[in-house]
């Protein structure tokens, strides 16, 4: 049992309330520990990477199948009014934003995303909050005991991880009688298994970029044709602006199927004298996901109409070019919470900036969030403040990439670890058959290596120096082996200055990591043995910790530090 759990345990009065909650948390567990066996391992996955394409085809298929032996047909999904939401960036965010404007109109919402950050139920949310572990739990066991009761006459075929759970998002959403079902594109959109949904009311596009190249090809065009797969004839689109090779597909595709595609405006047409709205996401990518959300919203309320609980489309004035938006809408954007993007909490000693990005483009918007937001706080309290970069990236994706622009961020310490909480255990939630730990160990030490090289090559740029000798090119490692600044003296010239070089740390889980980039500071790592800290890192009032490269990362941290 979990510490978090434990302590939560424990306040509660008494030993019948105990054991009721034990019971509902461990019946929790068997359900995702059973549904964690439908996760491809990493050598299933590694195959379908290389038939990229020559499968897909059959996923639209196969998912109309697992509905129909869970007893749902296409005609009960088509009740189902939908929001349908593909992209690259901020589909997510995009998707948070409509739950929240139309849960403030009092909408009944219904919101399918991934990934999870700490508990997979996260991915289901009724008004805005994930289900409950018993609602999870009832849910789980009728879906899952209906494909496996249909499985032999199937061939004994069974979904995987990822279809399982948009499978169960529609029976959860048909039998909690939701309003509106938002639901957020998992990889693609062509062949999602999200897009076995007929009819939609209307389908956004959020910005995109390169990312999943494996499974959906290497250049814009290629992956925007996958996004816009969504689109269905009659029913309207939006997209967020788009460079315009990825645009030029996007408004062919639109056309060819049969849809009207409209380029959403600025966000600044809702904001006159020098007002501008309040989002709940920090980060100033998030603008043009909440006016994504913004017209995709007013298009369901449009076509939704009155219903039969007197909703009626909110109105949208105009005065003179500038439009007003109704309070509900403003509140809802001002309310929304979307944990793990562009994130802060707040502890004693301790401030963690979490942002799961992933891609070129989200990185350097969070580093843009980072420099702002982190300045501004080391203004406000004065004295020593050390910066920390925790970093972690995963799949197809191209470290460089996203290192490179993190090299330039003035960190005294980079830590790199693998998306694992405990080096020993691991929580179900956050279990990973997808690839080896061997395998992410690896990636870890690649990721902590190329830090170093483009440090010491950044270095170099800035002092204008001679040819790279090799003492240049091994003081990064040699302050991996010895961090300690009594044995790396200032002016030594086997090593380079402390003071010039970012300090590199790997470790083999997120656990062990923060209880060292923390000194020790966070309770909840604080059984952890620290490792030798530097003491050029020593005795500073106030560590800003920026966790990023990956959600599974940013998850896996909240899990350890956040609220139970």
């Amino acid at each position: 049992m979990s510490t978090k759990l434990f302590r939560s345990l424990s306040s509660v009065a008494s030993t019948a309330e105990i054991n009721k909650k034990y019971e509902v948390w461990r019946r929790a567990q068997e359900a995702v520990t059973k549904l964690n066996t439908l996760q491809s391992n990493a050598q299933t996955l590694e195959k379908i990477r290389q038939q990229r394409g020559k499968r897909s085809e059959q996923n639209i298929p196969n998912m109309i199948k697992f509905v129909e032996r869970v007893g749902i047909t296409l005609d009960d999904v088509d009740r189902l009014s939908v929001i349908h939401v593909s992209g690259t960036k901020g589909k997510g965010s995009t998707c948070a934003f409509c739950e929240s404007i139309l849960r403030h109109q009092g909408y009944r919402t219904g919101f399918f995303s991934s990934p999870h950050l700490v508990e997979v139920r996260e991915r289901l949310r009724i008004n805005g909050i994930p289900i409950s572990r018993e609602k999870f739990t009832e849910y789980f066991w009728d879906v899952f005991g209906k494909l496996e009761k249909t499985k032999e006459s199937a061939e004994g075929d069974m979904p995987a991880y990822f279809a399982f759970l948009t499978v169960m998002a529609l029976h959860v959403f048909l039998k909690e009688k939701v309003d509106v079902a938002i639901m957020e594109v998992g990889i693609g959109g062509q062949f999602d298994s999200t897009n076995l949904i007929r009819r939609p009311v209307v389908c956004g596009v959020s910005s995109l970029g390169l990312d999943h190249t494996s499974i959906l090809g290497e250049t814009i065009d290629k992956i925007a044709w996958h996004k816009a797969g969504i689109f269905k004839p009659g029913v309207p689109a939006f997209t967020s602006s788009q460079c315009r090779e990825a645009l030029d597909v996007i408004e062919n595709r639109a056309k060819e199927i049969g849809c009207p595609i409209t380029t959403v405006p600025p966000l600044s047409i809702y904001e006159s004298n020098g007002h501008s709205l309040t989002l709940g996401i920090a980060g100033n990518m998030q603008r043009q996901n909440a006016a994504l959300a913004i017209q995709l919203c007013k298009e369901w309320t449009d076509r939704r109409g009155k219903d039969q609980s007197n909703h009626s489309p909110p109105q949208v004035s105009e005065n003179q070019g500038v439009q007003t938006l109704p309070p509900a809408v403003t509140e809802g954007l001002k309310q929304c919470r979307w944990d793990g993007r562009n994130q802060r909490i707040h502890k004693k000693g301790i401030t963690y900036y979490l942002d799961g990005a992933h891609t070129l483009e989200s990185v350097q918007q969070c580093i843009e969030w980072f420099k702002r937001a982190s300045a501004e706080e080391s203004k406000e309290l004065g004295g020593r403040v050390i910066r920390i970069l925790v970093f972690n990236s995963t799949g197809d994706r191209e470290a460089n990439v996203l290192i490179e622009p993190l090299v330039n961020c003035g960190f005294d310490a980079a830590v790199f670890c693998p998306n694992i909480l405990f080096s020993t255990i691991n929580s179900v939630d956050a279990m990973n058959l997808t690839v080896t730990k061997e395998s992410q160990l690896n990636r870890v030490l690649a990721n902590m290596l190329l830090f170093e090289r483009l440090a010491v090559k950044r270095l170099q740029q800035q002092k204008h120096e001679k040819e790279p000798t090799e003492t240049d090119t091994n003081c990064c490692e040699a302050k991996r082996l010895k961090l300690d600044s009594d044995i790396v003296e200032k002016g030594d010239n086997s090593v380079c200055d402390l003071e010039d070089c970012v300090i590199t740390k790997d470790f083999p889980c997120i656990s062990s990591a923060l209880s060292w980039a923390t000194q020790g500071r966070e309770p909840n790592t604080s059984t952890q043995t620290i490792v030798e800290i530097p003491s050029t890192l020593r005795n500073a009032e106030h560590i800003q910790i920026l966790v990023t490269g990956s959600l599974h990362l940013v998850g896996g941290v909240l899990g350890l530090i956040g609220p139970d």
